[in-house]
């Protein structure tokens, strides 16, 4: 065999050794959707403020009121 060939050979092997399992490699599969993008729990934490609010406010409201007749 000449030196030339055995470079050649040499080259080739190389070559598809390199790209002979970039070939045969699968694509992997897409990340799942996810299940939630976090507004779910902003607005359940947000109607969750509001009715505390919305209950303080019927609470303290009386309070607030009968004191005006005591002045």
């Amino acid at each position: 065999m000449s030196r030339v060939f055995t470079g050649v050979l040499a080259v080739v092997a190389i070559v598809l050794g390199v790209v002979w399992p970039s070939a045969e490699a699968h694509s992997m599969a897409p990340a799942p959707a996810p299940a939630s993008d976090g507004t779910t729990i902003d607005q359940g934490i947000a109607c969750v403020l509001m009715l505390v609010a919305l209950i303080l406010t019927y609470l303290i409201h009386p309070l607030d009121a009968s004191s005006s007749f005591f002045c």
